[in-house]
């Protein structure tokens, strides 16, 4: 028998609520019914047993009790009021509706004891080897918005809480959002306005609007449940009805999984920072496998290392070499005098296990494994065993399967691919060698300094928060922008994030959004659990921001360190095209940019300096026709006045105001602002000949993001720098 038969009716009572916590934050009554049913070997929680775990934890859910017989159902009823709903009780049925063993709405003691001997005769027909502990007879909660509150555990964010509107919307449109348990009030809160249909909680078309508190303390007491018990795999609260009233739990689903949660290897934030400053600022590197002869991977980095003006000492590793490119070479590592920052492999993957045991007895502390041949290819095994031995001797491995990395800084370019040398303050990685070149050639050809590049590949040890926790401490490094496949612990790389991006922005580009669907789940929230929809929320919580494609990585990597803060959300468009206006005014909707609403003076201000056939207003039409002056006096004016926080340019070439004309004018107007202490984010769309491409690069080179032949690009740039400001708390 289950553990809540042996309670009365008195005492499964009425709802707690989150007021009430203290008095009912009783851990030890959730233990004791979980182990319960790991004893009984059960990988779900019973209805009765759901309600009891949630009035532990303040979560409002209907009086209900449990009925062995029907005539005990027609007295719980009575007891409760009518109507009520009755429900199939079996640990072997979870979902109840199918096996025909709900009745909603029942009016009358008569019905009970019918709809009893109903339910209890479906469930014999639909599973005959259940368990059937009898019939619940619930409380029926009607009126208000249905909506879904539950939590998955996800292979590597771990729990996550969800919330959405019930009913079709939630099961067709899979209109829901989640965040990282325990989530805090505000993640609650965020989640309700985080939903498409998000305007239903505010009460549409004579609606009433839904206790937002209500839900929102709901909401964060199942991510504080779920993160307590991690036995708890997946909660639905489906469906909960939220009103002015409160918001109360009709269904409660909980699904266990008993078995140990996989381990994950977590350095210290210090012994990170400890390790990767000796690999990406060696001032040593051993290359072992390196090569005379052209062709050569070894011969490559040797190359890369040597003519790339690297000033540390470099260690040509071969077993029969005496030189090599003018640098004495040894056998081995451990025949190195002295010591070595990092190793750099450039052999194949069949004798690197050899050559990493003799890293690890000469106490070096990373390994750049660029050889492929390792799970990529079907070798997990051998992936295996250099992990292991990387464990042991305390190595850092980067790779296997990269092109290397790149810190300019050092002058430092350890890979067999084309060498860079452009300094500046942006630090680049990514999963995909490919990837990896396209970031190189784009920095090249923007002039995009960088500070480094990184090729992750399999990730068998260096991952993503390993490169954050590096580049937060960088100096060098101003901005991240990281591409991934997956990550290999999201948890770990959401909390790293989270505290990076209070410094310094975070920019990935997360690919095959498409590539993985729904999970396969016992519960409605498990199904929806939309592998894309999870990294996007996520990305949110931790303050990243989210690329939608390669360019949008590159561009806000250059653009976004180019603009200052923006000290508010007013954002001012100038303009001399209508049409280009337009399509910045959707640029700004699609990016989250405020249009400030212009005021009366303000309006008329602009108007002293454009024709009387264009427009005030915000975009700002100065019309096409006008001379520099004009663009030079609206310009100046959005600048000095304190409720502008940002301005877009949109130019239209034309003879009058030539694209370089322009080009300095603006850069003039910004200067002669700085100088007297002010400074707001400006860019540029440039709608033109050819000319305007050299007017562009000019623009940029004096800090304002300009883009020919784009309205865009410069706005999504803009509004990568107000999602990182207010992610970081700035505005």
């Amino acid at each position: 028998m289950a553990y809540e038969d042996t309670l009365s009716l008195k005492e499964r009572g009425t709802a707690h609520t989150p007021d009430d916590r203290a008095q009912v934050a009783n851990k030890d009554v959730v233990r004791h019914i979980l182990d319960h049913a790991k004893a009984e070997g059960r990988n779900s929680l019973t209805a009765p047993e759901g309600k009891l775990v949630c009035d532990v934890y303040g979560i409002s859910v209907p009086k209900e009790a449990l009925a062995t017989t029907a005539d005990e159902a027609a007295q719980f009823a009575a007891d409760i009021g009518f109507p009520v709903v009755l429900k199939i009780v079996s640990p072997e049925i979870l979902h109840k509706t199918e096996a025909g063993g709900v009745l909603v709405g029942v009016k009358n003691a008569a019905d009970v004891v019918q709809g009893f001997t109903t339910i209890m005769e479906n469930a014999k027909r639909y599973n005959a080897q259940a368990n059937l502990l009898g019939v619940q007879v619930q409380q029926m909660i009607g009126g208000g918005q249905e909506v879904i509150v539950g939590a998955v555990t996800d292979p590597s964010f771990g729990k996550l809480v969800a919330f959405g509107l019930g009913g079709v919307l939630v099961e067709v449109l899979k209109d829901i959002t989640f965040r990282l348990a325990p989530a805090t009030r505000d993640d609650a809160r965020s989640m309700l306005d985080g939903i498409a249909a998000a305007d239903m909680l505010k009460g549409v078309r004579g609606g009433e609007p839904v206790d937002r508190e209500a839900l929102a303390g709901l909401i964060e007491n199942v991510s504080r449940l779920v993160s307590d018990f991690p036995e708890i795999s997946e909660l639905d609260l489906n469906p909960v009805f939220a009103s002015k009233r409160g918001a109360i739990a009709a269904d409660v689903r909980i699904v266990l999984d008993f078995a140990p949660p996989v381990e994950r290897y977590r350095p210290s934030q210090e012994d990170i920072v400890r390790q990767m400053n000796r690999i990406m600022k060696p001032d040593s590197v051993a290359v072992i496998g390196a090569s005379a002869e052209d062709g050569k991977i070894g011969n490559s980095v040797m190359k890369n290392l040597i003519n790339g003006g690297y000033k540390g000492d470099i260690y040509p590793i071969h077993p029969k070499a005496d030189e090599i490119m003018g640098h004495k070479a040894y056998k081995s590592v451990l025949d190195v005098p002295g010591n070595i920052d990092v190793a750099v492999f450039a052999i194949p993957a069949k004798f690197v296990a050899g050559a990493l045991t003799e890293v690890g007895k000469k106490h070096i502390p990373g390994a750049v494994l660029i050889p492929s041949g390792f799970a990529e290819t079907g070798n997990v095994e051998g992936q295996q065993e250099i992990v292991a031995i990387a464990r042991e001797y305390d190595i850092r491995l980067m790779g296997p399967n990269i092109y290397g990395f790149y810190y300019t800084p050092k002058n430092l370019c350890a890979t067999f691919c084309t060498p860079y040398d452009v300094q500046g303050k942006a630090a680049l990685s990514s999963q995909s060698g490919g990837i990896g070149m396209a970031i190189i050639g784009f920095s090249r050809s923007a002039k995009m300094g960088v500070s480094a590049i990184v090729g992750l590949g399999n990730k068998s040890d260096i991952d993503e928060d390993d490169l954050l926790t590096f580049f937060e401490q960088d100096e060098n490094t101003d901005i991240i922008a990281q591409h991934c496949e997956d990550l290999k612990d999201g948890r770990a790389f959401a909390e790293t994030a989270a505290r990076v991006s209070k410094k310094k922005p975070v920019v990935v580009l997360k690919a095959g959004r498409t590539s993985l669907g729904a999970r396969a789940a016992s519960s409605h929230t498990g199904a929806l659990a939309g592998n894309d929809r999870i990294y996007e929320d996520v990305f949110k919580q931790c303050g990243v921001i989210r690329a939608r494609s390669l360019r949008d990585l590159l561009e806000f990597a250059r653009g976004i360190p180019k603009l200052p803060t923006p000290k508010g959300e007013n954002v001012v468009i100038i303009t001399g095209a209508g049409g280009s206006g337009v399509l910045l005014s959707d640029a700004c909707v699609d990016n989250h940019l405020s249009l400030m609403t212009m005021p009366a003076d303000l309006d008329a201000a602009f108007r002293k300096f454009i024709p009387p056939f264009g427009a005030a207003g915000n975009p700002v039409d100065i019309t096409g026709g006008e001379p520099p002056s004009t663009y030079q006096n609206t310009i100046r004016l959005g600048l000095e006045d304190p409720r502008i926080h940002a301005i877009i340019l949109g130019y239209w070439h034309t003879i009058i105001t030539p694209p370089m004309v322009f080009a300095r004018l603006v850069v003039e107007v910004k200067e002669e602002m700085k100088a007297r202490g002010i400074e707001k984010p400006i860019v540029a769309s440039l709608a033109g000949d050819v000319q305007v491409e050299e007017a562009a690069e000019y623009l940029y080179a004096h800090g304002v993001p300009a883009y020919a032949y784009s309205t865009e690009i410069p706005v999504a740039v803009l509004g990568a720098k107000y999602q990182w400001a207010r992610g970081a708390g700035l505005i």
